[in-house]
Formats: structure tokens, sequence, C-alpha cells
């Protein structure tokens, strides 16, 4: 064995030490972390040692070199994206983890497939989903929306007697695919189907809104002779505007078509009487995205896919093989998801939703949906920002003051990035350059979001 291999697995315990010290004192001053650091000056490659240096030289170097540049993204003012952070309970298990690395696709060797199934069927009761929608973990909302629309894919090759999965998409004749606002994560999904980002037909949406006009799409699925695919919106990524689910569940029984539901992040919507109204209709979609590193609040990266239709996810996925054996009644992990080998992502689910249970996941919710609140309406009684639309849940879309234009967006966001207090992102919303801020972290306060609101004003 290689001495610094051998030497390693002797100081194990003193090294894995070292580490929790040093994760402890940066989740302590976490708080005070710039919410973002932009790398002007990286430093310069080095080539690769010969004989390497050892884990804890290897650490100091890390940490000499480019902790410093390290965001606080898991931190409470990092309002950009849809990040959330990691909970301790989600931190725990993540860091077992990759301490027991395990396979959870093969389920002759281990019992962590159950542990998986056990978190899935604990998310369906967290998001109010009836029973006979299957559950797999996955790396994010992209692929949990490519798992979605592959299945799509399949049952529309099944409409049409071809089967896509075996045979490929040769003998497929064009069909619809219909969106008002759609997530850019499920343009590429289409795209690495080979159905392309431009093969979605848009959907008019309400007057001011990004949900979906129902009736306009009504009429467009009665002008079709073809089977379609309709991806619906739980939770715009700007305004977090909802299609209405119940209407669009009502003509799957008038129009022949797979619904499939992006409910990144409006699918925690569920886990508070105060929004719950906004999933109403969920049931009827065919498959459904939510994703775990957003509001679930574990560790980067997890997401689900939810779907009715296990047999057509088989179709896609399977590996057969001749050292797998027969699909059986009972099919392994390994035939569910774009991955035959993947990490124990489930356990940090699985702890984090046991140690907090359904009135943790409320509070988080519910405290961040305030906080967005609160932040819409000081900018909109502000005279230096302008409100773009409603808070629904847990975005404020804003941007400053006298319709802005991009270049004054991005050079406002700059100062606020160098600044250091929060993060935010650019958008554009309904043709407006736009500034996005959203609540997602179980860690923020009323007194991040005053930091916030201060910074704003201040710069």
């Amino acid at each position: 064995m290689h001495k610094n291999l051998r030497q390693d697995q002797t100081d194990q315990a003193m090294i894995l030490a070292a580490a929790s010290t040093h994760a402890a004192a940066f989740l302590k001053k976490l708080p005070d972390r710039k919410a973002a650091v932009f790398p002007t000056n990286p430093p310069q490659k080095i080539d690769l040692v010969k004989d390497g240096l050892g884990a804890i030289a290897a650490f100091k170097q890390f940490l000499e070199l480019y902790e410093a540049g390290l965001s606080g993204s898991a931190g409470p003012r990092y309002l950009g994206f849809v990040t959330g952070g990691s909970t301790p309970a989600a931190l725990l298990g993540d860091w077992l983890a990759s301490t027991y690395d395990q396979n959870p696709t093969a389920d002759e060797d281990s019992i962590a497939p159950h542990v998986e199934q056990e978190a899935i069927y604990w998310l369906r009761q967290l998001f109010s989903l009836p029973d006979d929608f299957f559950g797999t973990f996955v790396s994010g909302a992209t692929m949990s929306n490519f798992v979605g629309l592959a299945q799509a894919r399949q049952w529309i090759g099944q409409q049409q007697g071809v089967n896509v999965a075996e045979d490929g998409l040769w003998g497929v004749r064009p069909f619809p695919i219909l969106a008002a606002t759609p997530h850019s994560s499920s343009k590429k999904a289409l795209a690495m189907l080979g159905l392309g980002r431009r093969a979605i037909t848009p959907v008019p949406t309400l007057p001011n809104r990004e949900a979906m006009d129902v009736t306009a799409l009504a009429e467009i699925l009665a002008t079709l002779d073809e089977p379609a695919i309709v991806i619906a919106s739980g939770g715009t990524v700007n305004s977090v505007d909802f299609d209405d689910l119940q209407a669009l569940a009502e003509l799957k029984q008038k129009h022949n078509f797979w619904l499939h539901l992006d409910a990144a992040f409006g699918g925690f919507a569920a886990c508070s009487p105060q929004s719950a109204h906004l999933l109403a209709g969920q049931e009827g979609a065919d498959s459904i995205t939510i994703d775990a590193h957003k509001w679930l609040n574990v560790p980067y990266d997890s997401a689900m896919t939810f779907s009715r239709h296990p047999e057509l996810q088989l179709a896609v996925f399977q590996n057969t093989a001749v050292y797998l054996g027969e699909l059986g009644e009972t099919p392994s992990p390994v035939h569910w998801t774009p991955q035959n080998s993947r990490r124990f992502r489930a356990l940090p689910a699985w702890m984090s939703l046991l140690a907090y249970g359904r009135s943790g996941y409320q509070d988080i919710v519910e405290r961040n949906c305030a906080q967005a609140r609160w932040l819409g309406d000081q900018i909109e009684h502000s005279n230096r920002f302008q409100l773009l639309a409603p808070v629904r849940l847990n975005c404020v879309c804003f941007t400053l003051a006298n319709q802005s234009s991009l270049p004054q967006i991005q050079q406002f966001l700059a100062k606020v990035r160098n600044d250091g207090r929060v993060y935010l992102t650019q958008t554009v919303y309904l043709g407006q350059p736009a500034i996005r801020a959203a609540f997602s972290n179980w860690q923020t306060e009323q007194r991040d979001v005053e930091i916030c609101w201060q910074a704003l004003r201040e710069l």
C-alpha cells in the first residue's frame, strides 16, 4: 500500500476530527459570512505532485488557497436562485452517507434502498400525494424533469404504436409540447431527450401573470388529432405563480395528454395550510418534479421524481445485463433512474424528515413566506424600488424605480454582491429587467431580512 494511504488509514480518526473542528467553526461563522464571493484572482494551478501530500497537508493547502473564496450560500442571507441550506440532521445524514458509501441502486447487498423508499413514503405524506405515486431520488430538478418527460415521450410513442426506449424516435410522428412559463430545466431535459428546446408551443398566460390561461390551452387541445404533453408550473421561478392544476386535471378527462408538473420548490406549499390550496389538483398529474436541495434543506445534490406510471419509467430506464439478472416482480433501483450507481443521497432527507417532522417543515415554509411578504411590503412602500408581482409564496420579484434597464440592474447587483450582506439574482419578468429574492433557508430570521433591506437601501 502507498505510504500516504497507509499513514492516513492509521490517522483516519484524527483526519475526521480535524474536518469536524473546521466544519463547526465554519458553521458558527456562517451567518456573518459574505453571502457571495466573486473570485477575481483565483490561485495559479499547480501540477499534480508525484507522491502526494497526505490528507492533513492537502486539507491545509485547500484552506490556504481556496476556503476564503467560498460563499455563504448555505447561510441565511443567500437569496439567489432558490437555494436551501442544510439542516443539522441533513448534514449528519450527508456525512454518514459518505462514510457508509453505499450504492442504493443495488438491493441485494444493503438495506439502503429500503431507507430510500421510506424517505419517499414520508415525502409523499409531506406533499399530500396519493400513495400510487411511485417515487425515486435523483440529482436535482433538471434530472427529475428529465425522468418525467422521458416517460411522457415513452407514453407518446405508445399512443402511436412505437416503443421509443427500444426503437428510438424514428417512427414517432411530431407531437405538441405545450407550456406557458416552463423552467429552463424542462427545456434542457427536452434537449437531452432529442425533442429540442424549441419543441414547446407557448400557451398564453393570464393577464399580467405567469400562470397558464387554461381556456386558451383547452382551445389548443380541441384542435389536436395527436396526444400531447403539457408541462405545468407548480410555482414559476420569478413570481411563484401556479397554473390551475385542478382545471388541468379536469381537462385530462376530455383530452388525451400527459401532464407533467414542475413543482421543484412550489411543491412545498403543501407543507402549510396557508398555501396548500395552490396545489389543489396535483394528484391529476402523470409525473411530478420536486427538489430536495431547495426547501427540504438537504445538501446538494438531491431531488425526487414522482410518477403515476412506473411501468413507463421502468421501460425507459431499465438496465438489463447478464450480471444483473432478470427484472423480476420487484425490479431493483438500478432500473428506475438514469444513473446505474449513485450516492446514498436519500439518507440526509430521511434524517431531516425524522428529526423535524411535518411541523418542522411547516415552520420553515411559513417563516420563509412571511419573510418574503415582509420584504415585499417594504419594497411596495419604497420610492427606490418597484414590486413587479404579488408575493405569492417565497420569492420577491422587483426592480429599481423608474423602469431600470438590464445594465442598470446588473450594475446594482454587482454592488450588492461585492458588499456581501445579501446575494440576489437578476431576471426578466414579463419583459421587464428585474431582481429576485428567494427565501428557502431554515436559518433565515427576521434580523437577516432587515439586514438585507438595509443593504438594498444603502446600495
